[in-house]
């Protein structure tokens, strides 16, 4: 049967299929180190569940606005306010079916055939997809130690085309948790406006920052894009539930396309999402973010001492990125036996780069100290048989 061309721009994700066979060897009797997807151990903060059956009880199970909850909105843009110094008008907020609903909505609005859009290589893979199969062409721009990991002003310069409409950062990074600070932004928003283009930024794990002060381009700019998530700090990732902030002017054919493509995020979701930016919830999500600051540095330490340790450690999310040249250029395989032979699972480089991926490898430190200090036991002890 013949589909459309479109879905020939969409590449398999690799990383869910190395999950379903890690479960398969779990369900056999394994002990498997899950590191593999972004997903930390911890539950929704109690506040937010407690939250979520209320608004069930209470029978708050029908429609919403398509832009989402008035009061959600009002409550995100408190957030800008309070953490970011950024006067946000609700109105530009627009509650989405998680941070996927989100791009959609940019890919639709900002992207088409005959359009090209920046962005930095290695990334998230859906970003690429999203983008593609609104017709335009992404130009997937290497990036390294020298630019932080990150697709920095001089990089956006270089590699803008006539026909380059968007450029699109992820700050901190999926996969390697890299960030840009506020004069790196700024830049890039410079040298984007210049060219009279788009800038959307993900900020996903916006509040999951280590090294540098969590920090958001609505500070900066007004006219960004901002792609943002209840999943990752706030830890709802199966609530499915996000939220694209957008200039005035976009607000209108954003909701129209909102009304089109999925009506209104989940409305439980948006009522139990009130509750993440109460005192209680936040001091429960600084603690988990400390916690996740030890494994990295716990992680780091057992890295360092088999002289594997990245040069530029990641400055915020829960991903490291690890380059195994000097023992593979198959990641997948390499993945795929470390798995088999030592039960650890981790993401193999070819599902975020589409240079040097076959070097790389994504470990997420998203279980205990002690569980990573024995994975990367057990990866020594693999790497000793290579």
């Amino acid at each position: 049967m013949a589909w459309s061309p479109r879905i020939d721009q969409v590449a398999p994700f690799r990383v869910m299929s190395l999950l379903e066979t890690a479960q398969a060897r779990e369900a056999a009797g394994h002990d498997v180190i899950h590191l593999e997807v972004g997903e930390p151990d911890f539950a929704t903060p109690e506040p937010v569940v407690a939250a979520g059956q209320a608004a069930l009880a209470a029978g708050h199970t029908r429609y919403t606005p398509a832009a989402g909850l008035p009061a959600l909105r009002e409550a995100i843009a408190g957030q800008y306010a309070e953490h970011f110094g950024a006067a946000v008008d609700p109105r530009r907020i627009l509650v989405t079916p998680g941070a996927s609903g989100a791009l959609l909505l940019a890919s639709q609005l900002l992207a088409g055939p005959g359009d090209r859009v920046l962005m930095a290589d290695p990334n998230y893979p859906c970003n690429r997809h999203f983008m593609a199969l609104a017709g335009a062409e992404v130009d997937a721009v290497p990036v390294g130690p020298a630019s932080g990991w990150q697709l920095d002003a001089e990089l956006v310069a270089a590699h803008w085309h006539d026909a380059t409409r968007l450029a699109m950062l992820a700050t901190p990074s999926n996969p390697t948790g890299h960030m840009l600070d506020a004069g790196q932004l700024a830049a890039v928003a410079e040298t984007v406006a210049a060219r009279g283009g788009h800038l959307l930024v993900d900020e996903i794990y916006q509040g999951l920052c280590y090294d540098l002060e969590p920090l958001s381009v609505a500070s900066i700019t007004p006219d960004a894009f901002v792609v943002n998530s209840f999943s990752k700090y706030f830890g709802m990732t199966g609530w499915r539930l996000g939220w694209l902030l957008a200039p005035e002017e976009a607000v209108e054919p954003l909701t129209r396309l909102a009304q089109n493509v999925f009506l209104a995020a989940p409305t439980p979701a948006q009522h139990a999402a009130l509750a993440a930016f109460t005192t209680q919830t936040r001091g429960i999500l600084e603690e988990r973010r400390a916690e996740l600051g030890r494994r990295r540095d716990a992680l780091l330490a057992g890295l360092a001492r088999l002289g594997l340790a990245p040069s530029l450690p990641p400055q915020g999310a829960f991903y490291l990125w690890l380059d195994i040249s000097r023992y593979s250029d198959d990641s997948q395989a390499f993945c795929r036996r470390l798995l088999e032979e030592e039960n650890v699972a981790i993401t193999p480089g070819i599902d975020f780069a589409l240079q040097g991926g076959e070097h790389h490898v994504r470990i997420a430190f998203t279980t205990g100290v002690e569980r990573l200090e024995e994975a990367v036991s057990r990866l020594e002890r693999f790497l000793a048989r290579q």
